[in-house]
């Protein structure tokens, strides 16, 4: 498995769109299409389609923002999905590792935010494994917010 990230665009958004989480998860996560209605909204976010070759697995949405948390702004990993079909064959830790070089490449070094539903121990847990430690801080939506220290 070799994973690509490629940026939603008009040939690929409606194949994105169908992405979906497994029975039970929900809850953990935004529909697609209200992420990428927020992303249409706020071209800060960079939503990405995660590709195996040629085949969609998932999607994946992160963005800085500066005028929220002055002086230095965050860096947000804000979304991550493996579609349901596709959970349980190693994609999430795939393409949590290549988000991490993706944004490593893209922003200077800091520090990387994410948030995670209370209750979601799949994510937390992943997370935990690269690095992630929980702030203690809660997000606009009541989720627990996570950064890992880089740079």
């Amino acid at each position: 498995m070799k994973l690509q990230f490629i940026p939603v665009a008009s040939a690929n958004r409606d194949s994105i769109l169908r992405l979906s989480p497994a029975l039970g998860q929900e809850s953990f996560l935004e529909p697609v299409a209200d992420c990428l209605a927020e992303a249409d909204k706020d071209r800060r976010w960079n939503p990405v389609g995660i590709y195996d070759g040629a085949q969609l697995v998932g999607f994946a949405m992160y963005g800085f923002f500066l005028e929220e948390y002055p002086p230095y702004g965050r860096l947000w990993m804000d979304r991550l999905l493996i579609d349901a079909a596709y959970q349980g064959k190693g994609y999430g830790k795939l393409a949590l590792a290549g988000l991490l070089q993706r944004l490593a490449k893209e922003y200077p070094p800091q520090d990387i935010f994410l948030s995670v539903v209370p209750g979601n121990t799949a994510a937390a847990s992943l997370y935990a494994q690269f690095g992630f430690i929980k702030t203690g801080e809660k997000d606009v939506h009541q989720e627990d917010v996570y950064r890992k220290r880089n740079g």
